[in-house]
């Protein structure tokens, strides 16, 4: 696993744009203010993008790399089309699958299964309906959550970018997968529940 992982917190910042296909984000420590990480889309396709400006935009595949700024892959965040339900897979730095989302269906709020690569439930990535506040829950332990940091209220009536902050839990050991699906999850509702 990539030692950019081992964070306790990340502030992940989507980059403004009125007219834009593709999803792009920044993520930095939000203690030295460091980007330490890119997420890219860099191979979507003609169709794919078209179909993003269109009400169908939550059913398109995607394919978003998580890098480091030099360019090393960290992670990858991957969905086919979705006509109901989602299912987005995560794979690491070489390429092996770490675990994926299931979405659930009939969720206040949303909710995903997060799961091991062979399918056992490893927690639960579960939404409020009254906020854009995201919790994994294991058992009764908070492992992390996710919630929307505003950006100022001109900046989001004007444009779609939305600005997160990522905080995991101490006690998830600095070299668990968790820690890549936690990461990877906030591209995971970015795209499939929020946009």
């Amino acid at each position: 696993m990539h030692s950019s992982l081992r964070n306790n917190q990340y502030f992940v910042k989507e980059h403004v744009g009125m007219f834009k296909a593709a999803n792009n984000y920044d993520i930095f420590d939000p203690h030295t203010n460091q980007k330490i990480l890119e997420c890219r889309e860099p191979n979507l396709g003609f169709f794919t993008k078209l179909l993003r400006f269109t009400d169908y935009k939550k059913m398109t595949p995607f394919n978003i790399e998580i890098r480091t700024p030099d360019g090393q892959l960290v992670c990858s965040v991957k969905r086919g089309i979705s006509i109901f339900l989602s299912k987005v897979d995560v794979f690491d730095e070489n390429g092996s699958i770490v675990g994926r989302f299931k979405q659930k269906l009939f969720s206040i709020g949303g909710k995903f299964e997060v799961l091991s690569p062979e399918d056992a439930i490893l927690c639960t990535l579960q939404g409020k309906w009254t906020s854009w506040d995201f919790r994994f829950i294991q058992g009764s332990t908070e492992l992390a959550n996710v919630s929307k940091k505003w950006a100022g209220l001109g900046k989001e009536l004007f444009t779609s970018a939305d600005n997160y902050m990522l905080s995991i839990n101490g006690s998830v050991d600095k070299d668990d997968n968790i820690r890549t699906l936690v990461l990877a999850s906030v591209m995971c509702i970015d795209m499939v529940m929020k946009e």
